[in-house]
C-alpha cells in the first residue's frame, strides 16, 4: 500500500480543487485497505444482528426520512442517542460523536443536511450520540454527580453498538468527540471499520494549560472561554455571525453546569497511549483507515498534525481545508462530504453504480492518475521527509 497523504485545499480565492484529482488520489491512495465489495449484501436476519426484541421489527424502530431518540443505558450512566435507519447488512453504521461546547445537532446538522451527503447516508442507519446532559434540553445533572473520564465515555459506546446490533461503525468525531472514538478504536478495533476525526488533539494538557484553562474559567463567562476551543483567532477577533450564532446557541441551548462538567473533564485527558510502529517499545496505534482534517490556522491544527505523525502513513490521509475555520463541517460541508465520500468508496463501500445524484454530476472524475500527470492546471508537488524511525512519508500538497 502507498504512502500517507496530505491535502492543502485552496482558498476560495484561488481556485476549485478538481474533483477527479481529489477521487483519483484518494481512491489510489486506499486501494487495497479493504476488497471491494461491489454487490448489496442480504439484510441480516435478526437474530443473526444480536438485536434485543425492540429492533426486531425495524418497521415500528424507523420510518425513512424519521429519527428517534434513544437513551441507553452504559457501564457509567446513561447515552442519549438519536439514530436514523435500520442495520445495512454487513455495511457498518456511521456513529458521531460531537465536540464540547456542543450537541450533536450544533456540531453535524449543516454537515448531514447537505445534500451531497443525504444521498451517502441513505446506505447507511446514521447514529449521533451526545455526551452526558450535553444535548438540547437535558435535564441538569446532580450536585456530586462524577462525569464519566474521557477513557469511560469511550468504554460507553460498546453499550450503543450492542443496543442497536451494529456489526461495527464508522465514527466521525469532533475535537473531544474525535478523541472519545479514537480511544474506543484502541480499545476496541474489531468494532471499528473507518474513522473520520476532525480537530482531533491526542494529548493532555500540561500544568501549564491546564492552569490557564482555570484563569479563564474564573474571568470568562463558560461560552467565551470555550469558543477558542472551536473557532480560529481569525473568526474570533472577526466575531463572524457563526461565532455570534454560536456564542447564543452555547449560551441557551446547553445546560451550562453539564457543560462545565464536560468541560473540565475534557481539560483533564490523559494523552492517548499510541505511537507509529517502530517509533516506541511495543507500540500501538490506530489499525483501520483515518482520514484526519482540520481548517487552516484551527486552534486543533498543531494537534493533529502531532497525531498524523502518530499513526500508520499507509492507511491515513490527512486533509487540511483553507478557508474552513476552526470547525469544517460547518464552513465547508461540501468539500469534507466530497472526501467523505470517496474515503468510504476506498474501504469498498458507495460503488459508482450505488450512486445517483453524484454519480451522475461527478462521472468526469473517474479519470485515469496519469491524466493528473498531464494537466499543467493541476501543480502538484512531491516532497520527501522522514517521519519515525525508518519510516518514509510522502507529502502531497495539492493546489491548481
Amino acid at each position: 500500500m502507498g504512502p500517507g497523504l496530505f491535502w492543502n485545499f485552496p482558498s476560495k480565492a484561488s481556485c476549485t480543487v478538481p474533483q477527479s484529482l481529489l477521487q483519483t488520489m484518494l481512491l489510489s491512495r486506499m486501494a487495497g485497505m479493504k476488497e471491494q465489495q461491489f454487490t448489496e449484501e442480504k439484510p441480516l436476519l435478526p437474530e443473526q444482528r444480536g438485536q434485543d426484541s425492540e429492533m426486531e421489527n425495524c418497521e415500528t424502530f424507523v420510518t425513512e426520512g424519521d429519527w428517534k431518540e434513544h437513551d441507553i443505558e452504559t457501564p457509567y450512566g446513561m447515552l442519549h442517542v438519536v439514530i436514523r435507519g435500520a442495520p445495512k447488512g454487513n455495511k457498518p453504521a456511521i456513529l458521531t460523536y460531537h465536540d464540547v461546547g456542543l450537541n450533536h445537532k450544533l456540531c453535524f446538522n449543516t454537515f448531514f443536511h447537505n445534500e451531497d451527503m443525504q444521498e451517502i447516508t441513505k446506505h447507511f442507519v446514521v447514529c449521533h450520540v451526545d455526551a452526558p446532559g450535553q444535548q438540547i434540553g437535558a435535564a441538569q445533572l446532580p450536585q456530586g454527580y462524577q462525569y464519566p473520564t474521557m477513557d469511560q465515555l469511550a468504554g460507553m459506546l460498546p453499550s450503543v453498538v450492542q443496543h442497536f446490533g451494529f456489526k461495527s461503525i464508522v465514527g466521525i468525531g469532533v475535537g473531544a468527540g474525535a478523541y472519545i472514538l479514537a480511544k474506543f478504536a484502541l480499545i476496541f478495533p474489531d468494532l471499528v471499520e473507518g474513522l473520520v476525526l476532525l480537530n482531533i488533539d491526542p494529548n493532555g494538557k500540561g500544568w501549564i494549560d491546564w492552569a490557564a484553562s482555570k484563569l479563564s474559567g474564573l474571568t470568562s463567562a463558560l461560552p467565551d472561554t470555550v469558543l477558542p476551543h472551536l473557532f480560529s483567532q481569525e473568526e474570533l477577533m472577526n466575531n463572524t455571525e457563526l461565532v455570534q450564532s454560536y456564542r447564543q446557541q452555547i449560551n441557551n441551548t446547553i445546560n451550562q453546569h453539564n457543560l462545565q462538567l464536560f468541560w473540565n473533564m475534557y481539560n483533564s485527558r490523559r494523552d492517548l497511549e499510541m505511537n507509529r510502529s517502530g517509533t516506541a517499545l511495543n507500540a500501538k496505534t490506530l489499525r483501520c483507515p483515518v482520514m484526519l482534517v482540520v481548517g487552516d490556522n484551527a486552534p486543533a491544527e498543531e494537534g493533529v498534525v502531532e497525531c498524523n505523525s502518530k499513526l500508520d502513513p499507509t492507511n491515513t490521509t490527512f486533509l487540511k481545508m483553507a478557508d474552513s475555520g476552526g470547525l469544517p463541517q460547518l464552513t465547508q460541508p461540501g468539500k469534507l462530504t466530497e472526501a467523505f465520500k470517496y474515503f468510504l468508496q476506498g474501504m469498498g463501500y458507495m460503488p459508482s453504480a450505488s450512486m445517483t445524484r453524484l454519480a451522475r454530476s461527478r462521472t468526469a472524475s473517474l479519470t485515469s492518475a496519469s491524466s493528473m500527470d498531464g494537466s499543467r492546471n493541476r501543480a502538484c508537488t512531491h516532497s520527501d521527509s522522514s517521519e519515525g524511525v525508518g519510516q518514509v512519508s510522502h507529502t502531497m500538497e495539492v493546489s491548481c
